[in-house]
């Protein structure tokens, strides 16, 4: 079995020949510490770290829900990308920011997204070059076409987790999903019929830190229950890990997936969804 969409990838060869192509941009998402130390040549730093959600609407250090259309687009023109831009997106934590940015990005109607298979860990593994440089890349011009189908509220996933042509995908820890870890929620426990399934399990645990192939991450899926003929909502503690967990649906061939944005932050401090542990 092959990826149904390995154009989602980005290979280190690939992008190592690329790395003076105008046409791409590479966007590191480690935090500005770790960028400081050192990069892929020509990246450029996210600068709100991994969350790129709405100022204000979760407490003083991020929010819950996505970031609204304006001002992702003037983070967009920030980081030099435009609506005809490829975007690279990598990090040094399995894929797991990568891969919420291109979420983002496709949420917001930017298809033209290859996430770095193995990212930083690979990169640096295989001895290719870095630098202390900080990119300046020309502004770019971002118009946001929001597609309302990619994502999922409250009050959609109520209508739909008891649904049987629907999958719930829990990507949060184990302690989490039975509630050990309250993650600082007000309630505990996960989605009523969810299927639990750790989004670092689809990343190989050496140095490559890849992606796992195809037949291992659908083994997993099928292990959980989490069926190609179902629709697909993804949720965790902020939609970052579901993200994640959506990134590698798509890349198997899952159609009709959902990221559950407000997540457990969410659900799990409202009064009105339901728990079980």
């Amino acid at each position: 079995m092959e990826y149904a969409h390995p154009e989602l990838l980005a290979e280190t060869d690939w992008l190592a020949a690329h790395l003076d192509d105008p046409n791409v941009r590479i966007i590191d998402c480690a935090t500005v510490e770790a960028y400081r130390r050192a990069h892929i040549p020509g990246a450029i730093q996210l600068p709100v770290h991994y969350y790129i959600k709405e100022e204000g609407s979760g407490g003083a250090d991020h929010g819950t829900f996505v970031m609204p259309p304006a001002q992702f687009e003037g983070l967009m023109a920030q980081l030099g990308i435009s609506n005809n831009t490829l975007v690279v997106t990598y990090d040094d934590n399995n894929a797991l920011v990568a891969s919420r940015l291109w979420w983002v990005l496709k949420f917001y109607g930017h298809d033209n997204v290859k996430v770095l298979n193995g990212g930083w860990h690979r990169w640096l593994t295989e001895e290719r070059p870095v630098t202390f440089h900080a990119a300046r890349p020309p502004a770019g011009t971002f118009k946001a076409k929001p597609r309302p189908e990619l994502i999922a509220d409250a009050e959609y996933l109520k209508a739909k987790y008891s649904d049987p042509g629907v999958s719930v995908m829990d990507c949060r820890t184990d302690g989490e999903w039975t509630g050990s870890n309250s993650r600082g929620n007000k309630r505990v426990g996960h989605v009523p019929g969810a299927h639990h399934l750790e989004w670092v399990r689809f990343v190989n645990r050496d140095d490559s830190r890849k992606f796992l192939s195809a037949d291992e991450c659908q083994a997993l899926l099928d292990d959980a229950g989490i069926t190609r003929d179902n629709a697909t909502i993804t949720y965790c503690q902020g939609g970052i890990r579901a993200a994640h967990g959506a990134f590698v649906l798509e890349l198997l061939g899952y159609d009709d997936i959902r990221v559950y944005d407000g997540s457990m932050r969410d659900w799990a401090n409202r009064d009105d969804t339901p728990l079980e542990v």
